[in-house]
């Protein structure tokens, strides 16, 4: 596997270093961009050559040094005939990279081949929810308030095979209800592994560790664990005693078994920023591979309709958080942008259509978190008839206390891909902290706001 090592103050200053055993022996080690045309701001040039000091034994030299612009794209190394795919990194990834790179390749492969078919609007990641039933009740939680009847609903391995093939998203999100509940939760997730799309299983992980044995480690298979802090903040948000102790245990019975894990947060107003950073600095003890983070959405049918943040509360408080994070290696299964977008230094609209939603009533419009604005009964039908232009910040009161990722990351991805530099910069100096807020497309504070959802 190729790996470059960048160093930030040079801009960054990268080697090129091939860590797959082969030898280098002083031989001549460039860079070809994966794309048929170099994106804009992004370019390299070969710079006097040296001998790297990353070198090991199975490594006799890696002369080349070259300088490059650009953040998170993929490149092949070309070696003796041989060739391997590496990314543009900062010196302060190396250690651990949120992402594997056969996932950042075939992400960014397909990301290309959208904006060179000049599609506007296009899935990112597939939010597959083959139940709703789940073995908690959590206060901020709007999923699971349906009659019996419906929790007693699944959609079977033929509907959700089709589901991925129809979507072709590269990711599929498998969230609940709990998953592990749905007795054929297995089949399904070999079905999307065995069609080379990467699956984050959403999981409270109280079945984890007893349903690891069905499971096989994979660079496709990413269990997804919720916690929204430590013991404390976390046994309270899911209403329940002793669920931090055994989400705990699951994801280090997972970790040792060589599976993939990451942690999924949400946090609320009650959400105190050193005790997020205290959280932060745990989760990366546990050597998960990164964690996602968002603020809660204020459910309509949550059972305490009190815990939400508002959207200048929530900014703040991400930012309070960034702040004691700097210089410590905390891992966001996130893009820098986004990061950056909730606290509060990015003006976004939502792209509701980068996650669509298929779960037992169909394909739900507009998005994941709205249940009351119908349903598709295809992927098709719902891309093509769905009237994007009515949702979103200041045109759906629903919207505008919206921040989370399945609407928002979406459209971080795309400015990632189109302003490289700016993410670049965001992601060598961290988001901002201080200073005014961008502007905020949401409807003004004061009106009031509900969300319609079920």
């Amino acid at each position: 596997m190729a790996h470059f090592l960048g160093a930030p103050e040079t801009g960054p200053l990268l080697r090129a270093s091939l860590f797959d055993g082969r030898q280098c022996r002083g031989s001549h080690v460039w860079l070809d961009s994966l794309f048929p045309s170099r994106p804009r701001g992004l370019w390299f040039s070969p710079v006097s050559a040296a001998r790297a000091p990353e070198c090991t034994s199975s490594l006799a030299a890696c002369d080349n040094i070259l300088r490059i612009v650009g953040a998170g794209w993929l490149f092949r190394v070309h070696h003796q005939g041989a060739s391997s795919v590496g990314r543009v990194v900062p010196r302060n990834e190396i250690s651990s990279m949120p992402v594997p790179l056969i996932q950042q390749y075939r992400v960014a492969k397909y990301l290309l081949a959208q904006k060179l078919r000049r599609r506007r609007r296009y899935p990112l990641v597939l939010m597959l929810e083959p139940l709703f039933r789940c073995n908690l009740a959590c206060a901020g939680c709007g999923k699971i308030d349906y009659p019996d009847e419906t929790l007693n609903r699944r959609l079977s391995v033929g509907e959700c095979l089709e589901a991925v093939d129809e979507c072709g998203a590269p990711i599929v999100s498998i969230p609940g209800g709990e998953p592990l509940l749905h007795p054929e939760i297995e089949e399904i997730v070999q079905g999307i592994v065995k069609r080379k799309k990467f699956v984050y299983l959403c999981t409270n992980a109280i079945l984890l560790e007893k349903r690891l044995d069905r499971f096989r480690p994979s660079p496709y298979l990413t269990f997804s664990v919720h916690l929204d802090g430590n013991k404390e903040e976390h046994d309270r948000s899911v209403c329940r005693s002793g669920v931090y102790d055994i989400a705990v245990r699951a994801i280090r019975a997972a970790r040792a078994r060589g599976f993939r894990v990451t942690i999924n947060c949400t946090l609320f107003n009650d959400s105190v920023p050193e005790r997020v950073a205290e959280f932060m600095d745990s989760a990366m003890e546990l050597g998960v591979e990164g964690v996602t983070v968002s603020p809660g959405f204020n459910y309509s049918h949550a059972p305490q309709q009190e815990i939400f943040l508002g959207r200048q509360a929530s900014k703040q408080l991400f930012r309070n958080v960034f702040a004691l994070g700097r210089g410590k290696a905390w891992r966001f299964n996130q893009s820098s942008l986004f990061l950056d977008f909730l606290a509060g230094n990015q003006t976004y609209q939502c792209t509701p259509w980068g996650n669509p939603t298929r779960n037992v009533f169909g394909w739900q419009k507009p998005c994941y978190l709205l249940v009351d604005e119908g349903y598709a009964s295809s992927f098709r039908e719902l891309m093509e008839e769905t009237d994007w232009d009515r949702y979103g910040l200041g045109r759906h009161e629903s919207c505008n206390r919206c921040q989370l990722h399945c609407g928002f990351e979406p459209t971080a991805v795309d400015d990632t891909f189109s302003h490289p530099l700016k993410a670049l910069r965001v992601a060598l100096r961290g988001p901002k902290t201080e200073g005014d807020f961008a502007p905020d497309l949401a409807a003004p504070p004061e009106e009031p706001v509900r969300a319609s959802v079920r």
